[in-house]
């Protein structure tokens, strides 16, 4: 089915995703197929979620002979810590007769990596250690042919991406613009004290739009609203993949929490906006990340189905704080927690609401420009086009308000 689908257009109406890369303010959100639709999804496999993507983090994966399987569109792929503490990721399929080296979703620690089909072993870093049952004596056997096939891995501070096709361009290219944001929170160098897993009656992309603007926070976030000003920032303009903005904490507050107030400390070395601000970013495809003056939050997505979407958050503070005698993160998690089920209630009844025979690809609001930003990418990537210059909307002035211009 991979390579079936892989660089084909998506299964929809060419007029319909026409529509939702049209120039902003003319442009439709998405037809709803893209949501629904079985075949749709698994063209986003197959072309989507086969290229870059984050799959975790270092710090949290495990120590030397750590082993961690995932599903990608491009098949398993088995994430190995070797001897030398590298993460590599290999194809999860024995050189042998093909065998899961080990069962999706799966973590063990080991000293080698062994099929349980017929014990073909190798080493963490993937050359075959040995093949059982006479292969040793057989003419012509050479053990250096048979290594597990390599994928392409990045460690971008402190997040693990893979290429699981292989094909997908430089890395580089993937963050191109988000080192000068990402930077001064360190986020390699925080502590994850705290992980919750959710699991959603709806599409990723879904849970992504919503992500990408404050349209609905007045409406279904009060918590969120007398902390952040639903109005404040501006969308960024990145070079690469990825996309999001900034929003201001009122003059009272300190970061995002349900009176204000930090149980944390500030991150070093954050300039003043910085302190006054929170970056929401998406890495597409699926990873959400949110800059706080005090810690980190990041959203991983794993779609399981087209109405279905696996989400883990987790939160990350400095390692001073997070480890000091008698710290509590709830001031940060709680408040998260409940916004974060404001909006996964909000998100399933999109899906359900977009399952009606009725649904009509609706128009966006001005403010929705960080929603215009992810549809048109997703619709122009079902059409087999690149990313266009001149369809980021709102992005061309730059705002007093925050030195990298504007957010959200």
């Amino acid at each position: 089915m991979f390579n079936q689908l892989r660089g084909t257009i998506a299964p929809l109406p060419a007029a319909d995703v026409a529509r939702s890369y049209a120039e902003f303010g003319s442009s439709r959100m998405l037809p709803a197929a893209a949501y629904l639709d079985p075949a749709v999804f698994a063209w986003e496999q197959a072309n989507v979620f086969s290229g870059w993507q984050c799959v975790g983090t270092a710090t949290d994966f495990g120590p030397v002979g750590s082993q961690r399987s995932i599903e990608t569109g491009a098949g398993g792929v088995l994430l190995v810590r070797g001897e030398d503490e590298q993460i590599r990721a290999f194809a999860n399929s024995c050189r042998h007769r093909a065998h899961e080296l080990l069962p999706c979703g799966v973590t063990e620690q080991r000293r080698s990596i062994v099929c349980p089909y017929h014990s073909w072993s190798y080493k963490l870093d993937g050359s075959l250690r040995n093949a059982p049952g006479g292969f040793r004596e057989m003419e012509g056997f050479d053990k250096g042919e048979f290594g597990l096939f390599s994928i392409p891995l990045v460690i971008w501070h402190g997040w693990i991406f893979i290429d699981p096709a292989g094909d997908s361009g430089a890395f580089e290219e993937h963050v191109a613009g988000l080192d000068e944001i990402i930077a001064p929170y360190r986020p390699e160098d925080l502590v994850t004290v705290a992980t919750h897993s959710y699991e959603l009656a709806t599409n990723w992309k879904v849970i992504a739009e919503n992500y990408q603007e404050c349209y609905h926070c007045s409406t279904i976030h009060p918590e969120l609203t007398r902390i952040s000003p639903p109005q404040s920032g501006e969308n960024l303009d990145f070079d690469g993949d990825w996309m999001g903005g900034w929003m201001a904490l009122i003059p009272e507050a300190d970061t995002m929490s349900l009176d204000g107030r930090s149980g944390g400390t500030p991150i070093e070395g954050l300039s003043p906006t910085e302190l006054r601000t929170v970056m929401y970013l998406v890495g597409y495809p699926n990873l959400l990340v949110s800059l706080h003056p005090d810690y980190v939050m990041t959203h991983l997505m794993r779609p399981i189905a087209a109405d279905r979407t696996h989400v883990e958050c987790s939160w990350a503070f400095p390692r001073e704080v997070a480890e000091r005698e008698g710290f509590d993160p709830s001031y940060a998690v709680d408040f998260w927690d409940l916004t974060n089920r404001q909006d996964w209630a909000a998100c399933e009844s999109v899906q359900r609401g977009l399952a009606t025979p009725y649904q009509v690809p609706g128009p966006l609001a001005p403010e929705e420009d960080g929603v215009y930003q992810f549809v048109s990418r997703v619709a122009r990537a079902y059409a087999g086009l690149g990313r266009a210059e001149d369809a980021r909307p709102s992005l061309v002035s730059q705002s007093s308000d925050h030195p990298l211009g504007a957010a959200r």
